[in-house]
């Protein structure tokens, strides 16, 4: 079952990379008391989250502040190695935190898994926003596999 508004984030653990190296976060505490955008999307260094998903919310990240989110996050499943390279590939400096969910067990637990074994990329993430208020899906879209129409950093802004 797919994760809707009213429901709260799922309750597990993510990495961040840092100069130490992977770091573990748990996501309650990468949601607690914030107000926080977090897009997710089928994998680092792919064409489309490499040339509008991601670059849209590192350049709408001060429109997005200004509305009243305190944290944006990119999440993939992908390794916390990989992350941090793509986010410093994509000098998305400390406008996005780049989180790795390198089990897939926030994507599963959501409901958001997309399997792409048969194109060599394995279990995935739906190319999702979701608006998450202490906790709490406030608003979330979801685009259908191969198309970005509904959850760009402009069409998130509207939302809000």
């Amino acid at each position: 079952m797919t994760i809707k508004v009213g429901d709260k984030v799922p309750s597990v653990t993510l990495y961040t990379m840092t100069k130490e190296g992977p770091k573990p976060v748990s996501s309650d505490e990468l949601f607690r008391g914030k107000k926080v955008a977090v897009f997710g999307l089928p994998g680092a260094f792919t064409p489309t989250c490499s040339a509008k998903h991601l670059p849209g919310f590192v350049k709408k990240a001060v429109a997005l502040k200004k509305k009243g989110i305190d944290q944006i996050v990119c999440m993939a499943v992908n390794d916390a190695f990989v992350m941090g390279a793509w986010g410093k590939d994509q000098k998305v400096g400390t406008k996005v935190m780049m989180v790795a969910d390198g089990s897939a067990d926030f994507t599963k637990a959501a409901g958001l898994e997309l399997d792409l074994s048969a194109r060599g990329l394995g279990l995935r993430s739906q190319r999702f926003a979701m608006i998450v208020d202490k906790g709490v899906v406030k608003d979330i879209a979801i685009d259908p596999p191969g198309t970005f129409e509904k959850t760009s950093a402009e069409e998130t802004l509207k939302r809000l």
